[in-house]
């Protein structure tokens, strides 16, 4: 005896409850988000700020990785481009703060898109390891002689940092929190609705099945190669507001290990899921701190064993590791 359908009228019912779910829960971070600087010290602000420019990174990692199946150990080379980017554009071209991110986003993009575009013939390990040399040369073409007028060579750039506009009244960090905060918001807003866009299900299908995608018509090289600018450009937007409220730019702030932290923090928060960014941001922040905290000599076994226990306590970041390795192991053995 076959299953009575369900009735029709039932469908937008059951469709309609969830958006404001969503809506009520968002609203509320985001209440939280614009309360809290009337409740913490100023320091706290800053770190406050430095979480949502992680959470940025973590969320074009996220695009990148998540969204269109790349995988990439290279974003600590477009967060100091971005950087860098900004830092130069105010401190040797006079440029205000709030202008220079639109460069960066711009530049990152190109560079992200041409390193994307070569790199189209490597997929899983092979990826990562072009990306994993990108991150490792970055420090150090910073650094040569050609560019040190530019960059400051090792010693880096000092900024100064901007002062609160129109005469609000607020403090210098409180006004880049809120600076920050306004274009983290814009640029989630922009990645949830590309989700749902023609070009997000594009991205989502090339990570699904590149075959099956280009057989439905999507252009696979063109899709995997403006994720790539996509990604890069919010996280040189990212390394753009890093250097505004850290006031210091310099070639050592960018090692491979900030690509590592920015990964684990996308594997925590949930590969593929854009709201748990600001999650993966906050174990970047918080955990480190934490560990030193309980013992400066095992801080790095702590760090380790509470990295552990994080991923596998968060069903949605381990959940999504073990069905990435488990793919990707059989279409190895399936080639």
């Amino acid at each position: 005896m076959s299953a009575l359908p369900i009735p029709t009228k039932i469908a937008p019912t059951m469709q309609t409850t969830r958006p404001p779910r969503r809506f009520l829960a968002s609203s509320a971070v985001l209440a939280l988000l614009l309360a809290a600087p009337m409740f913490i010290a100023n320091f706290f602000v800053f770190q406050a700020t430095l979480l949502l420019i992680y959470a940025l990174a973590v969320l074009a990692l996220n695009l990148l990785t998540g969204i269109s199946g790349q995988f990439s150990l290279g974003q600590s080379a477009f967060y100091a481009a971005g950087a860098y980017t900004s830092a130069i554009l105010m401190e040797h071209g006079g440029m205000h703060y709030a202008l220079t991110l639109p460069a960066a986003a711009v530049l990152c993009f190109a560079f992200g898109f041409l390193f994307g575009w070569p790199a189209l013939r490597l997929s899983g390990i092979y990826l990562a390891l072009a990306t994993f040399a990108l991150a490792t040369a970055m420090p150090q073409l910073l650094k040569l002689g050609m560019f040190e007028h530019w960059t400051g060579g090792v010693q880096g750039i000092v900024i100064m940092k901007p002062d609160t506009p129109w005469g609000l009244p607020l403090s210098q960090d409180t006004w880049l929190y809120y600076f920050t905060l306004a274009i983290a918001v814009a640029i989630y807003l922009f990645c949830s609705r590309l989700l749902v866009t023609q070009s997000g299900r594009a991205f989502m299908a090339v990570r699904d099945n590149e075959i099956a995608a280009s057989t439905m018509g999507v252009n696979v090289a063109l899709y995997k190669t403006l994720a790539f600018g996509l990604s890069a450009s919010i996280t040189g937007v990212a390394g753009g507001l890093s250097a505004i409220a850290v006031q210091f730019v310099a070639p050592d702030s960018y090692t491979i290990s900030l690509s590592i932290a920015i990964f684990l923090g996308m594997v925590v928060g949930g590969v593929g899921w854009l709201p748990g960014s600001i999650v993966g941001a906050a174990f970047i922040i918080f955990v480190p701190n934490i560990a030193e905290g309980f013992s400066k000599g095992l801080s790095g076994a702590i760090y380790g064993v509470l990295l552990f226990l994080i991923i596998f306590l968060m069903p949605q970041g381990a959940r999504q590791v073990v069905h990435g390795v488990r793919d990707w192991l059989l279409n190895r053995r399936h080639r």
